[in-house]
């Protein structure tokens, strides 16, 4: 290796370790917030429309993940917004960062539905409580990188989702509003803090 690729390597190693040390200031709280609207308008939606999300769970779980894509959509256009303007030149690692630390967590929720679609269709019950269960963890992995207080979303997701397994365990039923109001609640105390964040970082 040349003296000017050791150089070049030694650069890129050191954004990604500031980029790692820095706050990741790229969540929005106006994007995080508008994901609990939307939980709010799908639980709305499917209790409306959807006479028995039980007898339809494939149906029930669509709705959810075309919520969740859209709500990735509405935070990754903000993220890259936000992290233009506040990380400078680190814009992409920082990005990269962030997403890989919620990355096993998302890609675990993904593969568990389909895991349970295909050779166990009668345990998708559990899947709104595991759901809540994994953005838990993706948020204690990602709270090194994150403003201050963002374990108190990441604790109020893994107790909701203990709880919604314990509430469906009793009749195996799937129901709009144990995935509407955990997330709806997640994502507005999300905002909050993230907002509360930005107003300290101003000052």
């Amino acid at each position: 290796m040349s003296d000017l690729d050791k150089a070049l390597a030694d650069i890129v190693a050191i954004r990604a370790q500031l980029a790692r040390g820095d706050a990741f200031c790229g969540f929005g709280p106006s994007a995080i917030a508008a994901t609990g609207v939307l939980a709010l308008g799908t639980a709305l939606a499917q209790h409306a429309w959807l006479d028995d999300p039980t007898g339809q769970p494939l149906l029930f779980l669509g709705g959810w993940i075309a919520t969740a894509l859209a709500s990735a959509g509405l935070i990754g256009a903000e993220m890259r917004a936000r992290s233009r303007r506040d990380h400078a030149g680190l814009t992409d690692t920082a990005i990269v960062n962030a997403v890989e630390q919620f990355l096993p967590a998302g890609a675990a929720g993904a593969l568990l539905a389909l895991v349970l679609v295909r050779v166990s269709p009668e345990s998708l019950w559990m899947l709104p409580g595991l759901w809540q269960v994994l953005v838990s963890l993706g948020l204690f992995a990602s709270v090194r990188s994150l403003p201050k207080g963002v374990a108190l979303p990441g604790a109020w997701y893994m107790v909701a989702g203990l709880a919604v397994l314990m509430l469906a365990s009793t009749d195996h039923a799937l129901s709009p509003w144990t995935m509407g109001m955990p997330f709806a609640i997640g994502q507005f105390l999300m905002a909050a803090i993230l907002y509360r964040a930005r107003e300290e970082t101003d000052a």
